[in-house]
């Protein structure tokens, strides 16, 4: 029962564990509580989200005024010292970044120690290849201990599928020895049921964030919602700006939280026009394949196997690997 103490209940609390300014919206030049309330409203809830919201977004969504938006926002970006900074800084923060495990060393190498906080990370494939049960196994790994290879933290689950099992959760903390009770606890489910509440829970993120020390967000699937409601040509480019909005609000919350990881799935489609090769390619076109950090294809292998193949990513090469999928969860 020793490892029980893997978790440790205090780990998942309301310490503020980011690097946020000690600066609070009350501190801002010519802020008073109605702007703040509007901010707050918005879900602008420190200084560093509204340093990196963009202006256009800001007057949109908190009913501010252009000069007053670039007084606040410029503000905000100088507490935050948002300007340039040396190589060997930004290698000193990368050194020291914990990395979260997936359960499979292959696939912890193939990522170089794990799934990154600080990134996007996507995982495409066809069904039954493993995105969903990658996506329970990692709400369970990110509770670890740092030591375990965890980010002692919660997780935030958006569920836009109906997919989400809290049985194959216990599961998976019953094969680590873990409490499964509080591993339920420790995470966060949202069901989308529509496009429009699917970007609207993001949206309210970061309130939960604060609060239950969210260390890793699951969007199961990014796409499936916006592929049934915009059908046909005509509305093609409406679609694809309102995923593009949808990605880079992810991207921002990684910006804005330490050691927190954003993980979403995709589905494929088949080119017709393919005869030689594979013809999957993931759905959401060039947006989501340039607003993703880290790109991983999975397939079927034989068996419990799967194949998990590294597409495209700033600081790996295009390489692949396998682990299963067994009923304790995701190993070698």
């Amino acid at each position: 029962m020793a490892k029980k103490k893997e978790i440790a209940e205090d780990s998942i609390s309301n310490e503020d564990q980011n690097s946020e300014s000690t600066y609070s919206l009350n501190d801002l030049p010519g802020v008073g509580d109605a702007t703040v309330k509007k901010l707050k409203d918005a879900g602008i809830l420190s200084i560093r989200i509204l340093a990196l919201y963009p202006l256009n977004k800001l007057m949109d969504e908190a009913g501010i005024g252009e000069k007053t938006a670039e007084k606040i926002i410029k503000a905000a970006q100088d507490i935050e010292k948002m300007g340039f900074k040396s190589a060997d800084k930004i290698w000193e923060k990368r050194k020291t970044i914990n990395k979260l495990t997936t359960g499979s060393k292959n696939l912890d190498d193939l990522l170089l120690g794990g799934f990154e906080p600080g990134s996007v990370t996507e995982l495409f494939g066809e069904y039954r290849t493993g995105k969903t049960q990658l996506a329970h196994q990692l709400c369970v790994n990110v509770q670890l201990l740092y030591e375990s290879g965890g980010l002692e933290g919660g997780a935030l689950y958006i569920d836009t599928e109906g997919t989400f099992r809290p049985e194959r959760l216990i599961q998976m903390a019953i094969a680590k020895d873990l409490d499964h009770n509080l591993v339920l606890q420790n995470i966060t489910v949202g069901r989308a049921y529509n496009s429009d509440h699917q970007i609207l829970l993001i949206k309210q993120a970061p309130k939960i964030i604060n609060e239950k020390n969210i260390k890793l967000i699951i969007v199961d699937s990014l796409i499936g919602h916006f592929r049934s409601e915009y059908v046909g040509r005509g509305t093609l480019a409406n679609r694809q700006q309102t995923i593009n909005t949808h990605i880079h609000d992810l991207l921002r919350l990684t910006e804005t939280y330490d050691e927190l990881a954003v993980v979403f799935t995709n589905q494929v489609s088949a080119r017709p026009d393919v005869f030689y090769g594979n013809p999957l390619i993931h759905t959401g076109g060039h947006v989501v394949a340039h607003g993703a950090t880290i790109r991983i294809f999975l397939r079927k292998g034989k068996g419990e196997q799967r194949v998990a193949k590294v597409v495209d990513a700033p600081h790996i090469p295009e390489s692949d690997t396998v682990f299963s999928i067994t009923e304790d969860g995701i190993t070698d």
